[in-house]
């Protein structure tokens, strides 16, 4: 019952800040899950709630989707997907957790020190390459894409409305990569139609969150949501080193 009742808390406060924020889900909800199932199972369960999520908004934000970046972006994850999928079967489930903290740690140090960068074409196919890699790896993402648009300042509907449309494609190509390489189980599918009725309950809290979040608010939580995420994530896997 204590984990079901914890499993249930992480699918709703990371489908909310998703809504909200527009790549809060991934970012909380994997290294918690981590506590919970083997790496291929709270990857894989990540990514299926992730893909629903994206379904579910896709129609309601579509006129604020920057498509020349969305385009460039989906070019190149085609090859950190495969990538991706190399570094995660070769590697050691504590080292995992222990780079996914570190990740986050390093990506919160830099928006508050007020990282800046001039967005150019070369570059939206970099963040499209490394969000590839990250996502079969380690299930997340969106550390290159947040830290790219924050650096860049894009505005909060564009940044949300640009970064769901991009997650159906990454995370459906790369559920199916995951598959094909690792396999798949029972628990990752009764865990994800068990969490549905939770992501939708987010969704709606969300939705009305994002009405009077402001910028700078939405960079509070950005930093919040990435520092606790990280440092809990960091604890934990060093005490299994």
């Amino acid at each position: 019952m204590g984990t079901a009742l914890i499993f249930i808390c992480i699918i709703l406060v990371a489908s909310v800040l998703q809504t909200s924020t527009g790549f809060g889900f991934s970012i909380m909800a994997t290294p918690f899950l981590l506590l919970l199932f083997q790496p291929q199972e709270a990857i894989q369960i990540n990514i299926i709630l992730s893909l629903i999520i994206s379904i579910s908004l896709i129609w309601k934000i579509r006129t604020d989707i920057d498509f020349i970046l969305l385009k460039r972006f989906t070019l190149t994850s085609i090859v950190g997907v495969s990538f991706g999928i190399i570094f995660f079967i070769s590697i050691n489930i504590s080292i995992f957790k222990l780079v996914v903290s570190i990740l986050l740690l390093i990506l919160t140090m830099l928006l508050m020190c007020n990282f800046k960068v001039e967005p150019t074409k070369f570059r939206d196919y970099i963040v499209g390459g490394l969000s590839g890699l990250l996502t079969t790896s380690i299930g997340m993402p969106g550390p290159p894409l947040l830290l790219y648009f924050t650096g860049t300042d894009t505005e909060k509907g564009k940044l949300r409305a640009t970064t769901l449309t991009f997650y159906l494609w990454i995370y459906f190509i790369s559920l199916i990569t995951q598959i094909i390489f690792t396999g798949t189980n029972k628990i990752i599918w009764e865990s994800s139609l068990y969490a549905i009725p939770i992501v939708f309950l987010g969704l709606f809290i969300g939705q009305v969150l994002f009405k009077w979040l402001n910028q700078r608010i939405f960079r509070l939580f950005t930093y919040i949501i990435l520092s606790c995420t990280g440092i809990f994530l960091l604890i934990e896997s060093l005490s299994s080193l």
